[in-house]
């Protein structure tokens, strides 16, 4: 299965698993070019993750949704990186639960393919041009959509108890860029 890796390191010839935000290594990758154009663009430090997109029901088509004022601008302009291609054999891979497109890599995968990055905007651009991403802006959500995200960040926040790691970057990125996000967790505790 042809299967997509976005990554902020050039030369890679070889995807080993890597420890994240999981229960052990892997390598993350996905069936569309566009998902892994997102996954160059982490707006927190690893071990987390911030690529807060979806898919409408019966559509293909990745949506970016910005939680916040000029999101997507603000994590991808600048971003280098490559989108690497591997062919995934059945039981190098994994199906991820909760994202239908994802993957999860258990062994090390030889790359076979390459697109090289300069900007992720400028890509991420040309992608909504040819009608194969869109963006849900921030100012055309209303305060319930709003509210059902902030919730949902708020329950990651809980389950990473994160009121212990108020330094961390996923906690230090919610304070400042989604603060409504972090007085529901605090009204969680």
């Amino acid at each position: 299965m042809l299967l997509y890796h976005g990554s902020n390191t050039e030369g890679l010839t070889q995807l080993a698993p890597r420890q994240a935000d999981h229960d052990r290594p892997y390598v993350y990758l996905t069936t569309i070019e566009q998902v892994a154009a997102m996954y160059l663009c982490n707006a927190v430090q690893r071990p987390y993750y911030w690529f807060p997109y979806g898919f409408e029901q019966g559509s293909d088509v990745p949506v970016y949704h910005e939680l916040y004022p000029d999101a997507l601008r603000e994590v991808s302009q600048g971003v280098s990186g490559c989108i690497y291609t591997v062919n995934a054999k059945e039981g190098e891979y994994i199906p991820f639960k909760n994202i239908p497109c994802t993957r999860l890599g258990v062994v090390p995968l030889d790359v076979v393919g390459c697109i090289e990055v300069p900007d992720a905007y400028e890509l991420m651009q040309r992608y909504i041009a040819d009608g194969r991403l869109r963006v849900s802006q921030f100012e055309d959500k209303t305060p319930e959509q709003l509210d059902g995200w902030y919730k949902m960040v708020a329950s990651y926040l809980k389950e990473k108890d994160m009121i212990n790691a108020p330094e961390c970057s996923y906690a230090r990125f919610v304070r400042n860029k989604l603060p409504a996000a972090w007085e529901h967790y605090e009204n969680m505790l």
